[in-house]
């Protein structure tokens, strides 16, 4: 039980990258934008969040947590939505195509990330960027008391995790409803659907497209910042070269398996970090260990299988994705 107890720990942690990173995409693909560049956008929030972080702790005398990690947070946000404001003018304003430009984001930002890494590392006499101990332990303890901590199993499973887990499963309930419980996301979707016909209603195509694109990739950065930050995915808030490793990739591919939907994201979330750590927990002896790489893929085949047989409206992505919207046509 131990053993299951701490498999399914193990996959919440994993889960919570890849959380924000598809829900970010999710919002994006919502407007008619498909943004390839998720991974990109994730190294840029990285890089952002833990330079934030580190610059504010050497301006002060006693860094305050809450505040090195607002900066963190802000910092991340405001450097992935910088890349998604980027992609937004060259697909958006000059209509260029968007998988091309997704691509050529995706490549980006990885430079930039590892770029600024290295060259802040360089700068620092330890040769490392890292943060200190009280941002390390603001990312990475329970936000729970330790009551409800010790508690058996439920404890572990249910309280013993950092604000970002929780924060990314408020995130994931507040977009459901926004999208579909408000006019706001109301019209998102038609923008999605059909801009032609969500333009002759008066709602304005290009805002609603630059807001959901650009604060998709600020939460798609916040998945960056979780995976430098967190020591259950990485070092523990330090920068390693090529540390976010195709995480953004796997939120992509997880936007197909939750089939556009922010409350599906959740489950297909867990399902995709369980399936990452699963070799650590219950490996099978025969099977080798590259298997478990591409287990979350083969399970997105078989979805986009299913999908296609099932032909429901619902279950499709928006009708315009990937689209170039020329007004002068409708």
């Amino acid at each position: 039980m131990n053993n299951l107890i701490n498999f399914l720990t193990a996959g919440i942690l994993a889960a919570a990258p890849l959380l924000f990173g598809v829900l970010g995409e999710i919002l994006t693909e919502k407007s008619g934008n498909l943004n390839l560049g998720v991974e990109g956008m994730m190294f840029m929030g990285g890089i952002g969040g833990i330079m934030g972080a580190y610059y504010y702790e050497r301006a002060v005398t006693e860094p305050v947590a809450i505040v090195a990690v607002l900066i963190a947070m802000l910092c991340a946000m405001l450097c992935a939505g910088f890349g998604a404001f980027l992609y937004s003018v060259i697909t958006i304003t000059f209509r260029a195509n968007q998988n091309v430009t997704g691509l050529a984001l995706s490549i980006f930002g990885v430079g930039f990330g590892n770029f600024f890494g290295e060259a802040v590392a360089n700068a620092d006499p330890s040769k490392v960027l890292a943060v200190g101990s009280v941002v390390r332990n603001a990312f990475n303890n329970a936000i729970f008391p330790e009551p409800l901590v010790k508690l058996p199993y439920v404890g572990r499973l249910l309280f013993s995790h950092n604000f970002m887990v929780y924060f990314g499963v408020l995130l994931a309930i507040g977009m459901s409803l926004f999208l579909y419980r408000t006019r706001k996301g109301l019209n998102l979707r038609a923008v999605g659907e059909s801009p032609a016909t969500a333009d002759a209603a008066g709602i304005n195509v290009t805002l609603y497209k630059y807001l959901a694109t650009c604060l998709g990739g600020a939460i798609c950065g916040l998945g960056g910042l979780y995976l430098v930050m967190n020591a259950a995915c990485g070092v523990g808030g330090a920068w390693v070269h090529n540390c976010i490793d195709g995480y953004g990739w796997l939120a992509v591919a997880l936007v197909i398996f939750s089939v556009w939907s922010p409350g599906r994201a959740v489950l297909c979330a867990l399902v995709f970090g369980g399936l990452s750590v699963m070799r650590y927990y219950y490996p099978i002896p025969f099977v080798p260990s590259t298997l478990y790489d591409i287990m979350p893929y083969l399970a997105t085949i078989v979805v986009l299988i299913v999908v296609s047989i099932r032909h429901s409206r619902l279950s499709q992505p928006p009708a315009s994705l990937g689209l170039a919207y020329f007004r002068e046509e409708r």
